[in-house]
């Protein structure tokens, strides 16, 4: 399967939003709590489960949007925002520092919470589409 250039464009500004956007929100999230825990990572990956959730039952109820617009908000904007390669590094730092409790703590949030948070999402719009 090949891309057209809007499709890639598309993905491509929107992934720079949401790179941007992962990172200041990392940040005032890390800021703002004191932590053993890397809640930053934890924080956008549950923010962007939650949004995915809610963008992908829109897309299913309404046709109103491009393929080039699905593209640049979910695989772009939330593709970059959410961060699992950080929470891959960050857990196994955890796991070679021999905090295995933070560590499982952390899988178990990022993994069950991103889960729950796009179904809680999806559920959400789901229910506001019916109205």
């Amino acid at each position: 399967m090949t891309m057209s250039w809007q499709t890639i464009l598309a993905i491509g500004s929107g992934g720079f939003i949401g790179a941007v956007l992962r990172a200041y929100l990392n940040g005032l999230i890390s800021h703002k709590i004191p932590h053993d825990l890397p809640y930053g990572t934890l924080g956008v990956n549950l923010i962007g489960s939650f949004i995915m959730g809610l963008l992908i039952a829109y897309f299913m109820h309404t046709t109103i949007f491009s393929l080039h617009v699905k593209s640049f908000l979910s695989t772009g904007i939330l593709g970059a925002l959410t961060t699992y390669s950080t929470f891959a590094i960050e857990s196994f730092f955890l796991l070679n520092s021999g905090h295995i409790a933070l560590a499982l703590a952390n899988i178990s949030l990022n993994a069950f919470g991103s889960i729950f948070m796009a179904g809680g999402g999806f559920y959400l719009a789901k229910y506001f589409l019916k109205a």
